[in-house]
């Protein structure tokens, strides 16, 4: 029964507005180029603003074919977690207090306290 009740009915996505008294804004079609030699071609409105960049689908930028070129905006490198912790503290102070955390750690296990290693000899 539960077969039949599905029998002559559309289960996709199908839209009962009709396209009359529509009116599509004009279109241009718009080429981009990345550096691995695709090309894409995308429609825009004529009033839209194209942008001078576009991502390829290999993951790289492609560039607008005969437009201007694209304002590049300085970057910062990425800041570390390393290089935070390096603006507030020096390499001695990080390992002082490694030092005093080791310590604390190994007194709560009820480890014996290690003596400090003595530089090595060349």
């Amino acid at each position: 029964m539960a077969e039949r009740s599905l029998r002559g009915t559309n289960l996709s996505t199908l839209s009962l507005e009709t396209d009359e008294g529509i009116a599509f804004s004009e279109r241009q079609m718009v080429s981009y180029k990345c550096a691995q030699g695709h090309v894409i071609e995308l429609p825009f409105s004529v009033e839209a603003d194209v942008p001078a960049l576009w991502e390829c689908r290999c993951g790289l930028e492609a560039l607008l074919v005969d437009g201007p070129e694209p304002d590049r905006k300085p970057t910062k490198p990425a800041r570390t977690h390393w290089d935070m912790l390096l603006e507030r503290r020096s390499v001695e102070e990080l390992e002082e207090l490694l030092d005093e955390r080791l310590t604390l750690l190994r007194e709560s296990r009820g480890e014996k306290p290690k003596r400090k290693r003595a530089a090595a000899s060349k």
